[in-house]
This record gives C-alpha cells, structure tokens and sequence, in this order.
C-alpha cells in the first residue's frame, strides 16, 4: 500500500504540456511546473521485484488541480484510490474495507508529489541529471536529497513534449513503471472530483 500511494503522487509530477521543439525532459518538467494547473489521463503501471518477478499490470485514471488536490484511480484487476482534497489525503482500498486519511503534508512532504502539487522548484528537492535518449525518448533523472524520501530515483521519459513514461526505483530494490497515456493538459474540473466520504461500515484509520 505504501509503495502504490507512493508511485500515484510520485508519477503525477510529470504531466507536461506541448512545449518547444527540442526542449529537454528537464525543461518541459519545468515548464509544467509553470503552466499546467490541471490535467487528467490514463495510466498503466505494474512492479518489477528484486528477483526480476512482474506483479500484475494495474490499469486506471488520474486527475489533478493545484494546490494539493488529486485523483489517482485503478479500476483494473482490482479497485483502489488515492485522493485528496487539497487538505487530507485518502487512500481507500476496498477490498480491505479500509480509508486512510494522512494531512496532505504528511503524505506529500518532500516527494516528487510535492512539485507536483504545490509551487516549488524541482531541484530545492531533488539532484536532476539528463539521461541518454532511447528509441526517440528522452530521459531525466531526479534523487531525493533526503534519506527518507522512501524512493532512490524517478525517471521521466519525454516523448513529442509530453510524458510516456515513469519509472520509480524504492528503497527496497523493487522498480515501478507507469505508462501514461490520454493527457489532457488545463481542463475545467468540478470540486466534487476531488472529493470523497467514506462508505458506511468501512474502517477509518487516521494517520
């Protein structure tokens, strides 16, 4: 549960509009965090473990609105969501008829969320670097300066100005990738998309 809460406010950080040709992955990302203040999209994401094992691929949508407020959904093999509302973060896993609540700062502090979310600078957080191109996509990779981050590195991959692809190394050795797919950059987004209440007879954990 930690790592999925991780990588649904950590892959968010990349969404990116149509920039100038030839910018890098660092610039657009940059950009991003300038000039988009919502978007929505698809995304694919599955977890490779230190002995090389996939877990299976999970398949569902996104949305976000600055300042702090998000919606990470997987609908597919199983349900869970991640949302906030620019206050407390809930994370719901039916299955186990449990929400987490966690006060937004708590749950984002110094992650890739964070640049995401709020306005800050991506290097006040992290040590960027460029990465070689390959097969046309083009690679930054971002390191928490601190220790307890819970991830080593984020890659970003940056096709035709846009985000294809992230890739989160934990403190555990396991790799996450999420294809992200469908972005649609500034829509009008109603507040109850980021809103949520507990269904009856689910346990409330507060964090």
């Amino acid at each position: 549960m930690k790592t999925f809460r991780r990588l649904a406010i950590a892959t968010a950080l990349t969404l990116a509009p149509a920039l100038v040709f030839a910018a890098s992955a660092q610039e657009q990302l940059k950009a991003f965090v300038s000039t988009v203040t919502a978007a929505t999209g698809s995304f694919s994401q599955y977890t490779v473990n230190t002995q090389g094992r996939t877990q299976p691929a999970q398949t569902g949508v996104f949305s976000f609105q600055r300042p702090g407020k998000f919606k990470w959904a997987v609908q597919k093999p199983y349900e869970q969501l991640v949302i906030s509302d620019g206050r407390t973060v809930f994370q719901f896993d039916p299955d186990l008829a449990q929400v987490t609540e966690r006060k937004v700062d708590a749950a984002i502090g110094t992650s890739p969320a964070a640049i995401l979310f709020g306005s800050g600078s991506l290097e006040q957080s992290f040590d960027v670097s460029a990465l070689p191109s390959k097969d046309g996509v083009d690679w930054l990779r971002a390191k928490p300066r601190t220790a307890d981050a819970g991830f080593s590195r984020v890659d970003i991959g940056m096709k035709d100005n846009l985000p294809v692809r992230v890739e989160l190394l934990d403190s555990f050795g396991q790799t996450t990738r999420v294809d992200l797919s469908a972005i649609a950059p500034n829509p009008t987004l109603a507040d109850k998309e980021f809103q949520f209440t507990a269904p009856k007879g689910v346990d409330v954990v507060k964090m």
